[in-house]
């Protein structure tokens, strides 16, 4: 059974740091695509960064503060977040694709005071 599981969030000041990571189990997760969402309340789920044999992407609300790395000998994904903002806070949740299916993590909160 796939599994993904997310930690490094937390509270942190407006342009503060934090570094989320994401450990997946079940499956092997070497060049597969894998990324980081998040969701605030109230909001749709918006697609933050992707990982994928061919390089990374990013949305432009993060662009420049936002690093996605992966490490394959581990199956972990991470998600560098610099010079965070208020609008940053939301859930992010890491996702992977297995065989055209989306694997999701719980999630784990980050809030970012003004």
């Amino acid at each position: 059974q796939v599994q993904l599981v997310e930690s490094g969030g937390g509270w942190v000041q407006s342009g503060g740091s934090l570094r989320l990571s994401c450990e997946g189990s079940g499956s092997m997760f070497n060049d597969k695509v894998m990324g980081w969402s998040r969701q605030a309340p109230g909001k749709r789920r918006e697609l933050v960064a992707g990982i994928h044999w061919s390089g990374t992407n990013y949305a432009d609300s993060v662009k420049g503060r936002f690093t996605i790395s992966r490490d394959n000998a581990k199956n972990m994904v991470f998600l560098q977040m610099d010079s965070l903002k208020p609008e940053d806070t939301a859930v992010y949740q890491c996702y992977a694709v297995l065989q055209g299916e989306v694997h999701w993590g719980p999630g784990t909160q980050v809030t970012v005071s003004s």
